[in-house]
């Protein structure tokens, strides 16, 4: 009876050490816009965690920033940094469609003028093929103005992390979140353990965030393979996020916790990360 109640006592404790311990959300959607962003930030308080900022993006749901609109996307860019000026804790993620071309790439650089650290683009709602030209023009373009390109990596489209490997490949002076690292294809990313023994595939400019695909491993039979894989990659280029509305960011939380990872490597994942990534 007294090791049971030792060893609840320890797991309160460490759940209360997380909750407690700043966290960076790298992957926020704001379906319904401030209106979104508001309930967000209620339920964070109301699952009693710290927030150290959170990443945020306009699209997703209903709104899908797809090819031939390059005014509507602006126009939505300009009200999420609107809402995050209001927000300081707000990391605003902006996007374009790699399809429109000089569009694109104008909206691009006024963005970066604006301070915008974060592109966001995702290959199955956004409707583009990550092996298409014009993308790789678009995250060179990206990388030369400062910004980290968040892709969608949910492995939704076939070959799609191994398009993402040699976007990345290709665009190495640009800094990549892969976000889900894969899914249930996370295995795939071990790759990089050989590809950085070859020259010129060093690929640091690779990062990852595990929102939902850490929900679906915790505790399931591919769990230490998971955290085999976080540290092939490197746990330093390792970042949390929620996917909120979809999920919560306690629960990639109390997923995390549960991953067999020293106290360190998840205060890195957690916030530490993120945050040198984005320079904040």
């Amino acid at each position: 009876m007294r090791r049971n109640f030792w060893m609840i006592a320890c797991l309160l404790q460490a759940q209360l050490a997380w909750a407690q311990a700043p966290v960076f959300d790298s992957h926020v959607h704001l379906r319904e816009g401030e209106t979104s962003l508001r309930e967000y930030e209620a339920k964070v308080r109301d699952d009693g965690l710290a927030l150290s900022g959170a990443a945020a993006m306009w699209f997703g749901g209903p709104h899908q920033a797809l090819a031939g609109n390059p005014s509507d996307i602006k126009a939505r860019n300009d009200a999420l940094l609107a809402w995050a000026e209001k927000h300081p804790e707000v990391v605003p993620v902006a996007t374009v469609h790699p399809y429109d071309g000089e569009a694109a790439l104008a909206e691009l650089a006024r963005l970066a003028k604006r301070g915008v650290k974060v592109l966001k683009i995702h290959p199955h709602t956004q409707q583009f093929d990550a092996s298409d030209p014009r993308v790789l023009t678009l995250v060179r373009r990206a990388g030369e103005l400062g910004m980290v390109v968040l892709i969608d990596n949910a492995n939704i489209l076939p070959g799609d992390s191994e398009k993402l490997f040699n976007l990345a490949v290709q665009a190495q002076d640009t800094r990549f979140i892969f976000a889900h690292m894969g899914a249930l294809n996370f295995r795939f990313w071990n790759i990089l353990v050989l590809a950085r023994t070859a020259n010129g595939f060093a690929l640091n400019n690779v990062y990852f965030d595990i929102s939902g695909t850490v929900v679906v491993v915790a505790d399931s039979p591919v769990e230490d393979e998971f955290v085999w894989t976080l540290r092939n990659v490197g746990i330093d280029h390792v970042l949390l996020g929620s996917d909120y509305p979809q999920m919560s960011l306690a629960q990639n939380l109390q997923a995390l916790e549960k991953l067999d990872l020293t106290e360190k490597e998840k205060a890195g994942i957690r916030s530490e990360n993120a945050r040198r990534l984005l320079g904040l």
